[in-house]
Order: structure tokens, then sequence, then C-alpha cells
């Protein structure tokens, strides 16, 4: 018997299109590196605010970010300022938190009026159903990163991090994301076989529970479509660091795409 979850609707005139991206990063690994990619991301947006009615964007848009009380991380003012005016414009964005910008506490949507989302989550767009989330721990293994997640979320170490003053606690942070492969989530960047992708598996598993038309994730760092038992289709993003690659939905069917501009060569 099929299960049958709440999900947010969302219908698209002639010309409307939907926008899917994930996997910025943005701090990393340095700033001028981080500073030429976010102006990329910036010109992208620019590109499709014409025709975008809804913009997704799918986690790790910063390689670290923690909400403090009265502080946030410094920097990227460029992509909250681009996001802010398509925002203000009427364009719909949606944000599913990764596991690189976890932390997030209301700055989304006090400021920018963005929907911020910690767990996937139904759509239906346009009549096609659709799960969309970042990706983290989905699925039946990486059971050392989602004991770890499971900690970092927890309210106690919240709490003892957000007495850390930010110049120590946004560096430390910044320095385990950047070394540590539990805690950011890295993963080999070959595609491993469907039996052994594990967003791939989750999918599988999901659409014996309910009737999806498309699976879209993020955090694995690859541009993906893979057949979900002839039911179904999974994307993967990629990421805006080796791929500059999203998705683009028109209200009949999902393509990926790459953007390609000067911006890398000018800078």
């Amino acid at each position: 018997m099929k299960v049958i979850t709440s999900a947010i609707e969302i219908k698209l005139t002639k010309g409307e299109k939907v926008y899917f991206s994930s996997d910025n990063h943005l701090g990393a690994p340095n700033h001028k590196e981080s500073l030429i990619r976010e102006k990329r991301f910036v010109d992208w947006l620019d590109m499709i605010k014409s025709d975008a009615k809804v913009i997704f964007l799918l986690g790790d848009l910063f390689d670290f970010w923690f909400e403090y009380k009265k502080v946030v991380p410094k920097g990227f003012v460029r992509v909250l300022g681009k996001l802010a005016e398509l925002a203000d414009s009427g364009i719909k964005i949606y944000f599913f938190v990764g596991n690189h910008d976890l932390w997030m506490n209301g700055y989304f949507q006090k400021e920018l009026n963005i929907p911020v989302f910690h767990k996937p989550q139904n759509f239906i767009i346009s009549g096609k159903k659709m799960l969309i989330g970042h990706g983290d721990g989905l699925g039946p293994e990486d059971k050392g990163y989602k004991r770890m997640k499971k900690a970092f979320t927890s309210s106690l170490c919240k709490f003892l991090f957000k007495w850390i003053h930010p110049d120590l606690g946004v560096s430390l942070a910044q320095y385990l994301s950047a070394k540590n492969k539990l805690i950011s989530g890295d993963e080999d960047l070959q595609y491993k076989g469907d039996d052994d992708e594990w967003l791939v598996q989750y999918s599988k598993k999901k659409i014996k529970q309910e009737n999806y038309d498309y699976f879209i994730f993020g955090h694995r760092h690859m541009p993906l479509k893979v057949n979900i038992e002839n039911k179904a289709t999974y994307f993967n993003l990629g990421d805006w660091i080796s791929y500059y690659s999203y998705a683009e939905f028109d209200g009949m069917s999902i393509e990926l795409k790459y953007f390609k501009n000067q911006t890398l060569n000018n800078d």
C-alpha cells in the first residue's frame, strides 16, 4: 500500500521554469578562489531570473555556516545580496541545509524571506511529484557520519558552540570542514554503481512507499541521472566547484545543464 504524504504544490504558467542548484561551498578553499566561484554563481542567478518562478538551493551553499544570536559568518555579500534581490522581486527561493551549513536558525527566513528545510520535502510541481533535499545521511550506510550529524545538531552541541568566540569558532569549524572527511561528508568522486550509491538505494526504497516522478539531491558532487525502477528519475545536481552544474524544469521534464561564462577567465 502506497503512503500518501503532504506536499507543497507549485503551478507553472507558460514560459516559467524551476531551477535547482547545490554544493557551492563558498569560503573554500580560500577567499580568492571562493570569490571567483561566488561571482560566477551570481552571474548564473542573473541569467535565470528572467524566467525563474522558483529556485531550489539544496545545501552546502557555504563551506561553513553558523548563526550566533547576533553574528553570522563574514563575507558572501554578493550572493546574499543577489538572493535578497531575487526574493524581493517575487521569485520564490527554497533552501535546504547541507552538512556544511546545517546550523541555520532563522537568518535566511528573516533577512531574505527564504524558507529553510532541514529534511527532504515533497513538492508537486506542475503535476510532477518530487522528493527534494540535500541528501546527506540518507540511505543504508554512512553510519559514522549519521552519528556525527546527530551529535552536531543536538541542542547541547549548539549551546556549547555558541559560547566560543566567533573568531575562534568559525576558524576551528572551517579547519575541520576542510580536513575531516567524516565531518565534511566527502565521498569519492566516481560513480559507484546503483548497488553502492546510497542515494540511489534511498530512492529505490522511497518509490516502494510512495509514487514519485523525480528524486532531486545534492551532496554527491557529481551530476547524475539514474532511472529508478522505470518509474522515476534520480538527479544529483553536481557542484559549483568542478562542474558548475544545475537542473532546469520546464513543467514537462528536468534537464541537467552546465553554466559557462567568462567570469573565471576575467578574474
